[in-house]
């Protein structure tokens, strides 16, 4: 498969609708959307593309457990769908994740998930015995690691509440900082279509040069500031797979984007501290910019 990337919107880092159509020939096959932060994509958008161009669509959950869009779950828009179970997502299992496909796929989905056996159709009584029918790997959790995830299944609502109040006291402190830094800094934007699972807290900069002064400063502080992805098709991998094509807002937010500590265990002092420095960091820089 070739990849086609389309660029970011101005005000999120998920992609920009308006800029897919163009993309569009007769050789393309699929829509992959990536739900960044939790934050839905415009899917009446990519829907309607789907329909008019007979594509398929695939969703990036991977950060987007307990997230909506118009009031319909994340998941299950396209034809298949992935969330993550990564250590740095909400709900967690140190590896893994979660697939969700459309039922015409999952015979064979359960078959590739099994190393490439019936196996789960024997264990159900549908066969009297089982072997290999198809390609297939070791996808299965351990016990241990099922166990783990599955009690944090069972208090997602807990943990959804406890990360969304972390998340909106990070907010209500630092709501003066775009006026602070005259609009050069923003914090997120959460669009009307979809609600906020409290995946990331996240800062996007003025600059690369002052996103590496706000962590080198935060780490001077003890606190563990880190800036997100890079743009794949500027990877080394994928450069020379690109069609050269300027994507001025996804490298923008690879340059500028910074995420804050934001987990379960935080206490309302770590969370006022971190906002105090970063605040006090760019009172700071304004005052030496002025000087």
């Amino acid at each position: 498969a070739k990849i086609v990337f389309a660029d970011s919107l101005p005000n999120h880092p998920n992609i920009d609708v308006s800029k897919i159509e163009a993309l569009i020939t007769s050789r393309t096959k699929v829509i992959v959307v990536v739900h960044y932060a939790g934050v839905a994509v415009d899917m009446d958008g990519i829907q309607a593309l789907a329909k008019k161009y007979e594509l398929s669509v695939v969703e990036d959950a991977a950060q987007a457990i307990e997230s909506f869009y118009k009031g319909e779950p994340l998941g299950g828009f396209g034809e298949f769908a992935a969330f993550s179970f990564h250590e740095t997502k909400n709900i967690m299992a140190g590896e893994g994740g979660l697939f969700v496909c459309d039922e015409k796929y999952r015979q064979r989905a359960e078959v590739i998930r099994e190393k490439g056996t019936n196996r789960s159709s024997f264990f159900r009584g549908e066969v009297d015995k089982y072997g290999w029918v198809d390609i297939g790997s070791s996808f299965l959790p351990s016990d241990m690691i099922a166990a783990f995830l599955w009690a944090q299944l069972e208090n997602i609502e807990v943990i959804q509440s406890r990360r969304l109040y972390v998340w909106n006291r990070y907010h209500e402190n630092l709501k003066e900082l775009p006026a602070l830094t005259n609009h050069k800094v923003s914090l997120p934007y959460i669009p009307s279509y979809a609600t906020n699972n409290a995946h990331c807290f996240y800062l996007v900069c003025g600059s690369l040069e002052e996103r590496s002064s706000l962590i080198s400063f935060l780490k001077s502080k003890n606190i563990h500031a880190v800036f997100h992805y890079l743009s794949l098709h500027k990877s080394p991998f994928y450069e020379s797979r690109h069609d050269g094509r300027s994507l001025p807002e996804a490298d923008r937010f690879a340059d500028c984007l910074v995420r804050l500590p934001l987990y379960f265990e935080m206490t309302d002092s770590e969370i006022d501290f971190i906002s105090q420095e970063i605040l006090k960091f760019y009172k700071n820089r304004d005052a030496s910019n002025n000087d």
